[in-house]
């Protein structure tokens, strides 16, 4: 879905649908209180957000795991698999499924490390720590009551911030505030924080990073690029590839997990062919593209880059969590 203009602003609308969304976080929290998460093993470390939409979630979950191998530390990944069919527990292996069967983060996360979908976070945790795995990095689920979190990581996209304020359908928070940061451990901002939310994190330990090309992006820079991705904010991945120096000639935004029609890439091709530009996408996009369906299609590769000593923080912070030294 893409996100309404009005969870923005304290508009109208919002207010009409205020009382809904307080409905809704009470039964989200009635649930938290009524199921008693199971302690597995190993430690579990969940990356989440507060709101609707992309924040940033697989990057930073990508990033910990590189900080655990070189802490040799082997983690796994679990995910619910939004938008796939498997209820799991499975191992997710791209030879062998698709976005239609695991969703796309989950692909793309396994390209980086053993990752694992179960809609069932607890026995996907077993499964996973019964192939191996020393600790559980959780993409998503900071709402979810099935595991104990040994921390708890929120991520905020410092261009949108937590929006209008308003707790879902009048605005995009999922829960209160204050009832997700009373639980966790750490924020971490990505990008510019231009709407002040540092201080509704005040009682946190405040990293901050910016999204970044992997392997510096240097091959963009005075490239014509048609960019189009279906995220939950578009406009995200067409401000990396400005900040690379690309000159994006046309930019075509979809809703997150947008399916595509038939056609609708076989025009943007033809579109990218007369202006002279490559074909660009996220690779969160990609991975969703049939095989079939690549050819003359670019993935963007990002990483997570921390700010000043973030990464060092977090890096001493899993010792301290493991018991190791640095």
């Amino acid at each position: 879905m893409r996100a309404p203009e009005f969870w923005q602003v304290r508009g109208p609308t919002a207010c009409l649908l205020a009382p809904l969304g307080a409905v809704i976080a009470a039964a989200g929290a009635l649930r938290r209180r009524l199921v008693t998460p199971e302690r597995v093993s190993v430690p579990v470390i969940c990356v989440g957000n507060l709101v609707v939409g992309g924040a940033g979630k697989t990057p930073v979950t990508l990033a910990l795991v590189a900080l655990l191998r070189d802490l040799g530390v082997t983690a796994h990944v679990l995910s619910r698999g939004y938008g796939g069919s498997l209820a799991g527990p499975a191992r997710v292996d791209p030879a062998i499924h698709d976005a239609s069967m695991v969703g796309d983060e989950p692909l793309l996360l396994a390209a980086h490390a053993p990752t694992w979908v179960s809609r069932d976070r607890a026995a996907g945790a077993h499964a996973a720590i019964a192939a191996g795995a020393a600790v559980i990095v959780m993409d998503d689920g900071l709402q979810n009551p099935d595991l104990v979190h040994d921390w708890d990581i929120i991520v905020i996209d410092g261009g949108f911030g937590f929006g209008n304020g308003r707790l879902m359908p009048a605005g995009p928070l999922r829960e209160p505030i204050a009832a997700g940061v009373a639980r966790a451990r750490f924020a971490v901002i990505i990008g510019e924080d231009r709407h002040g939310s540092a201080a509704a994190l005040s009682e946190l330990q405040i990293l901050t990073a910016r999204i970044a090309a992997a392997g510096g992006g240097g091959d963009w820079a005075g490239r014509r690029v048609l960019g189009f991705a279906r995220i939950g904010r578009p406009d995200k991945f067409f401000d990396t590839l400005r900040e690379l120096g690309a000159i994006l000639v046309d930019a075509v935004g979809f809703a997150d997990h947008h399916p595509y029609a038939p056609g609708e890439l076989d025009d943007m091709r033809r579109r990218a062919g007369a202006l002279n530009a490559a074909l660009v996408t996220t690779e969160k996009d990609f991975v969703r593209l049939p095989a079939g369906t690549r050819d003359g299609i670019t993935a963007l590769p990002v990483r997570l880059a921390w700010s000043g000593a973030a990464e060092a923080t977090v890096k001493a912070a899993l010792a301290a969590l493991l018991r190791q030294p640095v």
